[in-house]
């Protein structure tokens, strides 16, 4: 008799589609009479190993245990172990499913792109806005771990802003200073990220300052929110123009406006008491840095006494000498000597406040004018004394200052030091005075 031994074999069912659902354990149920068997096992992106009881040959008989193993990048869902039961149905239903990783955070000011999406071996590239530079490993890679392979990058700003400067600026100083103004257009910053710039600093004198001669730098510094620091340079050269130095004339002064010799400055000349000046009384540094006018000098005043009329006379004291004149009727007059006495004692003061001494002595016409070493002819000091309405019978002065002005009349002894106070307020004196100071030249007495 033929003996058929029990059944049992073993059947192993690799990776492949099944011809029911390819993701689930599928079930098919062949009508065995005698033996209940449970339908071949597939599982998409899985392998199953298989082993039959007591050695038998089958893979699908009763009691056959299989193992589930998904392939690598996928994780089983459902048990490892699947065990054919009596009612012909699987222990379990499981599934391979593809691993996945955490999904990656989007860097701020960035972003990156992926192969397929976060699933194992999916591989991701980071970018980065611009004016931002990636910080980290610019690729990673989705592993069976379900870990990426690199930490997350990020996008920082490392790029410092950007900032133009004008160019270099050279500008001759104004006329008649040693400065001029310089004027631009603030430059402005501009970041390469998110175009905002937290600080501006400027470094020397802002646009539109009064610069002195010489070179000075300009410097501009750019922040942005990331404390990058940008800065641009550029120089401001400024020229004074200059005619050289002059000197003051022998016997005189001299008074210039801002440096003394750049373009545009005036030098005024005078002269010392009883010096009379020649050549420009004033002279301008012009912009062929050559000096205007003439060489001025200081020459001893030389009074004509010839001249017709007692205005003439007086012309030539004009803006150059104050005059002291001094009436008496007879040259035997107490007051007037002991005036001449004083006046003479005080000579050094007299010619400080450049003051000429007039003496008219007598009586029409015998009446005797004389400046100095100089007579007048009687006519002409007669003249003088009725157009400056002086007493012909009795000792009196009249001060007249530089404009030809009376500006006091004395008819009693004075002081020299009370007439020299009172000359000193004077409002022309009071310059002189200054460059007389400057010059050094005073009285010890």
């Amino acid at each position: 008799p033929l003996c058929l031994a029990p059944f049992l074999f073993f059947f192993i069912v690799g990776s492949g589609d099944s011809p029911l659902e390819d993701d689930e354990v599928g079930y098919s149920h062949p009508r065995y009479k005698d033996t209940p068997w449970c339908s071949p096992i597939k599982v998409k992106y899985g392998d199953v190993y298989c082993r039959a009881p007591q050695g038998g040959y089958y893979k699908t008989a009763l009691g056959t245990r299989c193992d589930i193993r998904c392939q690598k990048g996928y994780e089983l869902y459902g048990s490892s172990l699947l065990i054919c039961q009596s009612n012909k149905r699987w222990s379990d239903k499981v599934i391979c499913k593809q691993k996945r990783c955490p999904t990656l955070a989007m860097p701020a000011n960035g972003g990156f792109k992926c192969v397929d999406g976060a699933y194992f071996n999916s591989r991701c590239e980071y970018y980065c806005s611009p004016g931002y530079t990636l910080k980290g490993e610019r690729t990673v890679t989705c592993m069976d771990n379900k870990a990426w392979s690199g930490r997350p990058a990020s996008c920082v700003d490392m790029e410092p802003p950007r900032i133009k400067c004008p160019s270099v600026k050279e500008r001759i100083a104004e006329p008649n200073k040693l400065t001029v103004r310089v004027s631009w257009e603030t430059p402005e910053g501009r970041d390469t990220a998110d175009g905002i710039l937290t600080d501006v600093i400027l470094k020397g004198l802002p646009p539109g300052s009064n610069f002195p001669e010489g070179d000075h730098k300009i410097q501009y510094t750019v922040y942005d929110r990331a404390e990058n620091k940008g800065t641009c340079k550029f120089r401001v050269k400024v020229r004074v123009k200059r005619c050289g130095k002059l000197n003051a004339p022998e016997n005189g002064y001299m008074k210039c406006s801002s440096d003394g010799d750049n373009y545009g400055a005036t030098c005024e000349f005078s002269c010392i008491g009883g010096y009379e000046l020649q050549g420009s009384p004033a002279r301008v540094c012009q912009s062929n840095l050559a000096w205007s006018g003439t060489e001025p000098t200081c020459a001893a005043m030389n009074v004509n006494v010839g001249v017709r009329t007692a205005a003439a006379l007086l012309d030539q004291f004009y803006e150059k000498r104050r005059l002291l004149i001094v009436s008496t009727p007879t040259a035997r007059n107490l007051l007037y000597r002991l005036q001449l006495g004083m006046l003479q004692q005080a000579q050094c003061g007299l010619d400080l406040r450049h003051i000429t001494v007039v003496e008219l002595v007598g009586v029409f016409p015998t009446l005797i004018g004389r400046i100095g070493a100089k007579i007048m002819p009687p006519a002409l000091a007669l003249q003088l004394r009725l157009l400056l309405r002086i007493p012909l019978y009795s000792f009196s002065m009249v001060l007249v200052d530089k404009h030809g002005m009376d500006k006091e009349r004395y008819v009693s002894l004075v002081m020299p030091v009370a007439l020299f106070n009172l000359i000193d307020t004077f409002p022309l004196r009071k310059e002189e005075m200054v460059l007389q100071a400057e010059m050094g030249q005073t009285c010890n007495t």
